[in-house]
């Protein structure tokens, strides 16, 4: 199977599939097939992370996949005890080590972690590699309004993506409207909320109806609010389902009552006090 996903313009004119595949959980040893199904259902953007521990992982699969370099679009993070200046430099050298690439799409500061305070620091090191095109673009994740405001004091450079927990439970409004002022695309993760949706009745009443499964029936919102979507799966069948997405539309209604499920629900840390 193959399918061709549409794509948003990042705001320095960077397309990036508006949906790809997460790799959060998986373990190195399992990633390389994960990825490689994924690739072969025609996934071309993968989302991975330096305290995942499966950049290598990543890297392989692509490597092993034959593809040409600008067919496909990665991201990794900077984790929080690697921010500050010099040391998200160090920190990204061994991600594109691990990934085997000469370059990262895109580069996010995965957590604010204010307790720690080294995000503008660690932001002056993003433009650093920006502007060095090792990398086509730089954001965040997990930031808050607060954090985000912080970052146009102290910068010029506006985050692309501000890549975030936001599910059908916890849908984020008064962010993503932040993000659509400033030109910041809105990216989720957990955008099944780790398959806590999956029973919910108003889902699966959904999927019944358009004859999808309950997955498809949440990425389909996500998809027709806008929002960059990184489902994860081990399960090839799986896999091949989450990128089968693009055939159907949900009715205005159906999307409202998807909407009407948010109760501001969170299954990760709250960004405010995580460190």
């Amino acid at each position: 199977m193959t399918t061709t996903t549409p794509t948003i313009t990042l705001n320095n004119g960077v397309p990036i599939p508006q949906l790809g595949f997460g790799v959060f959980q998986v373990p190195d040893d399992e990633t390389a097939a994960a990825v490689g199904h994924a690739l072969d259902a025609g996934y071309r953007s993968i989302d991975t992370a330096a305290v995942y521990g499966n950049e290598k992982g990543v890297g392989d699969a692509l490597a092993a996949s034959g593809l040409p370099r600008d067919e496909y679009f990665v991201t990794t993070k900077v984790w929080n005890e690697d921010q500050g200046y010099d040391s998200t430099l160090a920190a990204f050298d061994a991600s594109l080590a691990r990934l085997r690439l000469d370059h990262v799409d895109l580069y996010l500061i995965h957590w604010p972690a204010p307790a720690r305070d080294r995000y503008a620091d660690t932001w002056r090191a993003m433009e650093r590699l920006l502007a060095d095109g090792r990398v086509r673009a730089v954001g965040v994740s997990n930031f808050q309004p607060a954090h985000l405001r912080r970052l146009r004091e102290d910068s010029d450079l506006v985050p692309a993506v501000n890549q975030v927990e936001l599910h059908p439970r916890l849908q984020q409004r008064e962010l993503r409207a932040f993000h659509a002022e400033h030109g910041i695309a809105t990216e989720a993760w957990s955008p099944l909320a780790q398959g806590a949706l999956l029973a919910d009745p108003v889902i699966t009443g959904l999927a019944e109806r358009y004859g999808r499964t309950p997955a498809q029936v949440i990425l389909r919102w996500h998809l027709q609010l806008g929002n960059v979507v990184i489902p994860k799966s081990v399960t090839p069948e799986r896999i091949r389902q989450n990128i089968d997405v693009f055939g159907f539309d949900l009715a205005d209604e159906d999307i409202a009552a998807i909407t009407a499920l948010d109760s501001g629900t969170r299954i990760g840390p709250d960004p405010d006090a995580f460190a």
